[in-house]
């Protein structure tokens, strides 16, 4: 079930003028409301919802990364006054703007309360992934505390995939992928490539700067798409701030902005509220190879003892193992140490089980033949129901067709209310001359 915060707004929003009392029900929902009662429901991003096990159970979770036992912080998050979590927040490195309110500190209890131990996951997995996204935005001159928008987009799942069809880490969905030069078809799927992705990513974001020049609308955008954002702005009378176009956003995005701001205060201040990261083993460096001709993961996988599970991570772009080289030349990515195996037994993967593995066939012959069983039903067919219908219609063709030579006719004639040729009718009937008999049966087809 999708869990919501609940809440309510005043006039005037998460300002000092804003009179919002909050509290958890006994869902562990949150519900602000106004003075008046009044209420309003927003959705929490879909990767606050993720289960804890489907995490730990992807590859790189289940290889490189485990619980640190000399961790000795006790499983207990700490209260801070409300100044606190605001100066920790003016101490971050950050250029973007994020500023402290009531939904923002329900979005920090959320992360180090409910999904502590997702946050412990994140910390761990954030030393795959993290190093790729700061270089994307690092290539397109962006804030790197952009780099915690995959925390809220994916909880840092390579494989996942929202309601409406967004993937990957980035969450992009398909028009947006292809706009900015990801390609997605029945093989491959670049959104969750994290390389990729990222600098997509990153070119998006620069793009959506250009539009609105503020970095709380850029998030915004990012999630609603800029023409929602538009829209809001102009229902807020021109008002180009987040805060202030609120109350006319989508609701998971009014949830959007503050998730990210408690996500960048969580990502750097886990240990004030005792959360241990998982310990990270680093996985062995990587290079990539360029193929041209198609194959299967599964034959690089039994030609040079690798772990498929380890090749899918390594290359999640490939959505059914096979990476499609004979159409255009493509990348696979392989254990550095791995690189000279695959070129020393290239012709070895190519042929290994290839018939079974890669059953796409660029020829075939048709088989034009009818059989004998097929004729028999469509005489029972047509005996049965008393019309000749399509089966009549296929018996017929099968056994050609034949008329009765009636006086006066040449072959001539035949051929030609036939739509066919004499010398076809010779062929057909054995027939050497012009001689013909009326009364006797001819062959036409």
């Amino acid at each position: 079930m999708k869990k919501r915060i609940f809440f309510a707004i005043t006039t005037m929003l998460f300002g000092v003028n804003c009179a919002m009392q909050a509290q958890y029900n006994e869902d562990d929902e949150i519900i602000i409301t106004d003075s008046e009662g009044k209420q309003e429901e927003i959705d929490l991003p879909e990767s606050m919802g993720v289960e804890l096990d489907s995490l730990l159970n992807l590859y790189y979770s289940k290889t490189y990364l485990q619980p640190d036992e000399d961790c000795n912080y006790q499983n207990v998050n700490p209260t801070y006054d409300k100044q606190v979590y605001i100066d920790r927040l003016k101490r971050l490195p950050n250029v973007m703007e994020m500023p402290y309110n009531d939904i923002v500190q329900k979005f920090i209890d959320r992360y180090t309360n409910r999904l502590r131990h997702s946050v412990s996951y994140m910390l761990g997995a954030a030393n795959f992934y993290v190093p790729i996204f700061e270089e994307a935005l690092e290539t397109y001159g962006l804030p790197l505390e952009l780099k915690y928008l995959p925390v809220i987009e994916s909880a840092l799942n390579p494989k996942a995939t929202s309601r409406v069809g967004a993937a990957g880490l980035w969450q992009f969905m398909v028009a947006t992928g292809k706009q900015y030069g990801l390609e997605v078809n029945s093989l491959i799927d670049e959104r969750r490539d994290p390389i990729k992705s990222s600098y997509a990513a990153a070119r998006y974001l620069k793009d959506l700067y250009k539009i609105f020049g503020d970095w709380n609308l850029v998030i915004a955008a990012y999630n609603c798409g800029p023409e929602n954002i538009n829209k809001a702005i102009h229902r807020a009378d021109g008002q180009a701030d987040y805060w202030k176009i609120y109350p006319y956003l989508p609701r998971e995005t009014r949830g959007y902005v503050p998730a990210f701001i408690a996500a960048n205060y969580v990502m750097n201040y886990y240990c004030e509220h005792n959360i241990c990261p998982m310990r990270t083993k680093l996985p062995a460096k990587t290079d990539t190879i360029m193929v041209n001709k198609d194959v299967h993961l599964k034959q690089i996988s039994e030609v040079c003892g690798l772990s498929i599970d380890e090749l899918r991570t390594l290359n999640p772009q490939y959505r059914r193992d096979i990476v499609n080289g004979g159409s255009r030349p493509s990348i696979i990515r392989l254990p550095a140490n791995a690189v000279k195996t695959f070129i020393a037994n290239e012709d070895s993967i190519y042929n290994y089980n290839s018939d079974n593995l890669l059953i796409r066939r660029s020829l075939v012959e048709v088989d034009d033949t009818t059989p004998s069983t097929y004729v028999r039903k469509s005489s029972s067919r047509k005996n049965s129901s008393g019309s000749k219908g399509r089966s009549g219609k296929k018996k017929r063709s099968s056994k050609g067709k034949t008329i009765t030579i009636k006086n006066g006719d040449t072959l001539s004639e035949i051929a030609a209310r036939n739509h066919t040729t004499v010398k076809k009718l010779r062929q057909l009937n054995g027939i050497k001359g012009n001689n013909i008999r009326a009364g006797k049966k001819l062959k036409v087809k």
